[in-house]
């Protein structure tokens, strides 16, 4: 997902990635424009969720049900002119029905031979709707096609489109027969998008304007093509050290091992390498959003809880304290 990102210290500019930059600024904006317009009153949820995508990663988003989050992906899915499709995660769901399987053929002289048919995860934008209530045999089978970007059936290697983006989305109450993602499942997505309720504002629009004849539809506004040009510039924007300094500062603080020694003790495990890499794309991604081609301290301390949050966990004995992981991202995030 976030490997390879490549030298991030380059503080230069050239033609070329001007140039380029241009364009998909123009783009992105309309994209964005086109989606706020079908999401009320969730607007950093949005750029948390087109961060995602720009930065080439996997989303997980948890939030109550009723807050848009299937409306949300389907959106994106229409305004990037991404092929979308979701799957429900439930107990009975076996990897082939995500992957796909192999069926016997017989032709017309009653030759037979496999054919392998191909399953929903062979998509642009994949939903995967609760996905913590599917069981861990399952869960792993996503797995390698969310880091891989490729999936093995019968020894067969079978490469995935591209551009390939997973957003699951999990209800934090209702736990009973699910199935938590494993540390490992959980590093792969890029973010963790916490999906709150709107505010007053927003759920009055909510009513007038999704309660009448018609409700407001999303347009396709980029082309797949326009899309992995914007992924090409994120990865192609340079990253000033200051910038790097405060990604490393970050992740190697929050661990308990080394880390920052007002917290150290209340953390049972602490976020990895791919962490900084995945701060490292979504803070020029971030930045691309807003219209800028160079990120800042700041885009590092707005994305600091979403990168971080599924990367860590506190002691029980800092539990009973009251400290939570939110808590301690936001002591360390402040001292950037």
């Amino acid at each position: 997902m976030a490997q390879g990102a490549g030298p991030a210290s380059t503080t230069s500019l050239d033609d070329g990635i001007v140039a380029t930059a241009e364009t998909c600024l123009n783009a992105i904006g309309q994209a964005r424009d086109a989606i706020h317009g079908v999401i009320f009153g969730q607007e950093r949820i949005v750029d948390l969720a087109l961060v995602t995508i720009l930065a080439g990663g996997h989303g997980l988003l948890v939030g109550l049900p009723g807050l848009a989050k299937t409306k949300l992906v389907e959106t994106l899915g229409t305004v990037l002119g991404l092929d979308a499709r979701r799957v429900q995660f439930t107990p009975d769901l076996m990897p082939s029905d995500i992957l796909g399987t192999e069926i016997l053929d017989e032709d017309a002289e009653r030759r037979r031979s496999f054919r392998f048919v191909k399953g929903p995860v062979f998509t642009q934008l994949l939903m995967a709707d609760e996905i913590n209530r599917a069981s861990p045999r399952t869960q792993s089978a996503l797995l390698q096609a969310m880091q891989e970007h490729f999936v093995s059936v019968a020894g067969e290697r079978h490469d995935l489109p591209r551009p390939f983006h997973v957003l699951a989305t999990q209800n934090p109450i209702e736990q009973e027969g699910t199935y938590p993602l494993p540390e490992a499942q959980l590093d792969r997505f890029l973010l963790q998008i916490d999906v709150g309720y709107p505010d007053r504002a927003a759920e009055r629009r909510i009513l007038i304007e999704t309660t009448g004849v018609e409700d407001a539809r999303a347009q396709t506004v980029m082309t797949t093509e326009q899309l992995l040009a914007a992924q090409r510039l994120v990865r192609r924007l340079p990253v000033g050290e200051a910038v790097v300094d405060a990604i490393l500062d970050l992740v190697r603080s929050a661990r308990p091992e080394g880390g920052d020694p007002t917290i150290a003790k209340k953390l049972l495990w602490g976020p990895g390498p791919r962490a900084s890499q995945a701060l490292t794309l979504a803070v020029r991604a971030r930045a691309l959003i807003e219209g800028r081609v160079a990120p800042s301290v700041a885009d590092v301390k707005a994305l600091a809880e979403p990168v971080l949050k599924h990367r860590m966990a506190v002691t029980f004995a800092a539990r009973a304290d009251g400290e939570t992981v939110t808590g301690l991202i936001g002591q360390l995030a402040a001292k950037l």
